[in-house]
């Protein structure tokens, strides 16, 4: 009962004239983010975090919240109707979208994306609602070699998972390690590694690297190595499902939900491994295998739409609860917070309850705006397309540009903007993740200073991570996600070389 009178005291927080403005705000620019293809959240939170420092805490998470689960409201919208996935999440929608889009179906195949997002991320809304206090409530009692570990996991899971390669993914987060320790040390008080330069005896900020590498590097990226051209859109029909698009929608809804949430609580990469295994459920399962991949099937669009807002929603879990990202965009939602001087973690839900479940709520009124927001306003927002690639980059740059100046109004901070945007185009251009680096930096500091509390209890002695359950458990899951799909890769191998021969 104490969870609903706290999500209650939450709406009414979230009810507010000014934090609702914000939500909406939040909404219209996450689905028109997620139109647009190639601008996905994690860029548009990156760009907007300067100009929300200014902002109340709990109206700027709000407004990011709501540009995080509108985006990915939106990538569906251009994957129905010009096989253009807005958002990676939405690569699988496009396979049956654009099919149903071909053959008159646009309508139905966008009513049951929306619809679905509804569903999928209410549900997921309703078990961040009452799991995460509880995950909260167990980790406050976890000590310094147990986050220190869970923070170990963090590295390995986002380097391990997000990138072409581990290698890639660690040499990148060693990158935003190495970005996180200039400065001056937490203990020692003696600057290190700023070459001398005093802007760096603050250390780098997360925000500008945040930029640099999202906003400032995808739009640079876009213009020196992306194409012009765009696909015509498909011709819209009315926005409706029939009985039996219904039939055959809510029960992909429901397995899509139990598919993506426990991936969103998860470091597995974010929400393309769901909506890959609810699509390939839904293709086993259907009455009409024939429809895959001809005609368009609405199952194939239902569940991974479905997987994919669930994943999304279920991400702020580990987020809040033990201050890990499991995604690009809960990464640069880390910085937001930690911006405002909050450490997100179980004892958050302590210190800043009300902000807490203010956010909650807010997911609750933000699916309803979304809804309302996507299936009367397609055509609106399909118009968004024809604004030309040069205008749009060029609108990134001056919006990334005049807010880093902004923070600090040093011109050292614009030069190491586009030093980093720079670095975030090459990393992009050699399949180098971006995620790994923001984690590091942000990560990096915390794991420091955990990792020297435990050594402290242990009195120098590193067997001090071997004598809890909780810390050895933890090792032995880092170990299986850095051995585990090398060792299955061996053996798959092994097996497959006798038959070869």
């Amino acid at each position: 009962m104490d969870t609903l009178n706290l999500l209650l005291n939450g709406f009414a927080i979230a009810a507010t004239p000014i934090n609702l403005m914000w939500a909406f705000v939040g909404c219209v620019i996450g689905t028109a983010v997620g139109v647009l293809p190639g601008i996905g959240p994690a860029v548009a939170v990156a760009m907007l975090l300067p100009i929300t420092t200014k902002v109340d805490a709990t109206a700027s998470m709000i407004f990011f919240a709501g540009i995080y689960y509108g985006a990915m409201y939106g990538g569906s919208t251009t994957s129905i109707l010009l096989n253009t996935p807005g958002e990676s999440g939405s690569m699988v929608t496009a396979m049956e979208g654009n099919k149903m889009a071909k053959s008159g179906r646009a309508g139905a195949a966008l009513a049951t994306s929306a619809i679905g997002s509804f569903v999928a991320g209410t549900i997921a809304t309703v078990l961040v609602t009452f799991f995460a206090p509880i995950v909260a409530e167990y980790a406050v009692r976890l000590g310094p070699p147990e986050y220190f570990l869970l923070m170990v996991l963090a590295f390995t899971t986002v380097s391990a998972v997000l990138g072409q390669s581990t290698l890639r993914g660690l040499t990148a987060l060693f990158v935003g390690l190495a970005m996180g320790l200039v400065g001056i040390d937490q203990i020692s008080a003696q600057a290190r590694y700023t070459g001398g330069v005093p802007e760096f005896m603050d250390g780098i900020e997360v925000v500008l690297i945040a930029v640099g590498l999202f906003a400032v590097g995808e739009a640079l990226y876009g213009v020196l190595y992306e194409g012009r051209t765009t696909e015509t859109a498909n011709a819209m029909s009315r926005v409706h499902m029939t009985r039996q698009d219904w039939k055959r929608s809510w029960p992909a809804w429901l397995r899509a939900t139990a598919i993506g949430v426990p991936f969103g609580t998860i470091p597995a990469g974010g929400s393309e491994i769901p909506t890959f295994l609810s699509y390939a459920t839904e293709k086993k399962l259907s009455k009409f295998p024939e429809e895959f991949g001809t005609t368009g099937a609405i199952e194939g669009v239902a569940g991974p739409e479905a997987a994919n807002n669930a994943a999304i929603t279920a991400t702020l879990i580990p987020l809040l609860t033990l201050g890990i990202p499991t995604s690009n965009t809960t990464a640069i939602l880390l910085g937001a917070f930690q911006n405002y001087g909050i450490q997100p973690g179980p004892q958050l839900f302590q210190t800043s309850a009300n902000l807490v479940w203010a956010l909650i709520a807010s997911l609750y009124i933000g699916n309803v705006m979304l809804l309302i927001l996507n299936l009367p306003l397609v055509g609106l927002w399909v118009k968004l397309l024809k604004i030309p690639k040069p205008q749009l980059y060029a609108g990134i740059l001056i919006f990334a540009t005049v807010g880093v100046y902004g923070m600090r109004q040093s011109a050292f901070d614009l030069v190491l903007l586009y030093f980093i945007g720079l670095l975030g185009v090459l990393m992009r251009r050699f399949d180098f993740p971006t995620a790994p680096v923001v984690v590091g930096m942000i990560l990096g500091p915390l794991a420091e200073a955990q990792m020297r509390n435990a050594l402290s209890i242990g009195e120098g002695k590193w067997t001090i991570f071997l004598q809890r359950p909780v810390s050895v458990a933890l090792i032995v899951v880092v170990l299986s996600v850095l051995l585990l799909p090398r060792l299955v890769k061996w053996w798959h191998g092994r097996a497959v070389a006798p038959g070869t021969a």
